[in-house]
């Protein structure tokens, strides 16, 4: 059983390396409640926890739960003890501190960029924790640590960034613009309708109109035309015909 403890501890560190660039040593952040675990269930926190995450370890805690702890009196005195012999780290409630839970949801704001894990009994921050992408949760289960697999929000996280890697930026834009055109994304603003541009009148429209008496004469002109032409070549040939106008003058 503990050899496929250690299994699962070394995949699921191996994943927050690949994915978020946690690097040893490792910074585990400790709130009183794990402390208290560790102290009823006879666990060597300093020495057994390097071996289950399978590298160095740094323990910290922060002001806010050494505070925290000596206000709960005589009851967490030894919890108290064993956070004092850890690291400080400095957080931003140092002249108004806050409740352990509180001061530690403080310190992996911004997407944990110092990288700490967080060990806690207190269910109500696991579940905050929890919603934060990149930050691995440790508690204590039946006399031994347990390391949670990545929340939800971490795997989601993990595969953005990886399909991020795998797609440039110009291929993305242009997927977007096409998902666009077929209907398939909603984009952010509606698209303005364009407005239809009043066009000029039609040119062919704008030409004069014939007169139909026109048409009708012309034709009938150059039909008279054409008989003149012919009665003179006649003329011109033999006198055959005589118009009618010159007999007239000889008698």
């Amino acid at each position: 059983m503990k050899i496929k403890r250690q299994k699962h501890a070394k995949k699921n560190v191996g994943f927050y390396k690949h994915n978020f660039g946690f690097r040893e040593p490792f910074q585990v952040l400790l709130d009183g409640t794990f402390c208290q675990a560790a102290l009823r269930n006879k666990i060597q926190i300093r020495e057994q926890l390097p071996g289950y995450l399978a590298g160095a370890t740094q323990l910290c805690t922060t002001r806010c739960v050494l505070k925290e702890l000596e206000s709960l009196g005589k009851e967490l005195y030894g919890a108290k003890l064993i956070a004092q012999r850890f690291q400080v780290r400095n957080c931003s409630h140092f002249k108004n501190p806050v409740s352990g839970s509180a001061c530690l949801l403080s310190m992996i704001e911004d997407g944990n960029p110092h990288h700490y894990f967080i060990a806690t009994q207190d269910q109500d921050l696991a579940t905050k924790v929890k919603k934060k992408a990149g930050v691995p949760l440790l508690f204590i289960i039946q006399n031994t640590m347990v390391l949670d697999k990545p929340s939800m929000k971490s795997l989601a996280s993990a595969q953005a960034a990886q399909t991020n890697r795998l797609i440039p930026e110009h291929q993305k834009l242009s997927i977007k613009l096409l998902k666009e055109e077929q209907g398939l994304a909603k984009t952010s603003e509606p698209r303005k309708k364009k407005r239809k541009r009043a066009s000029g009148p039609n040119p062919l429209s704008c030409l004069k109109k014939k007169k139909k008496g026109q048409e009708t004469l012309q034709p009938s002109a150059a039909k008279k035309k054409g008989n003149r032409k012919r009665k003179k070549r006649k003329l011109e040939a033999g006198g055959e015909t005589v118009p009618s106008g010159s007999q007239n003058v000889e008698a």
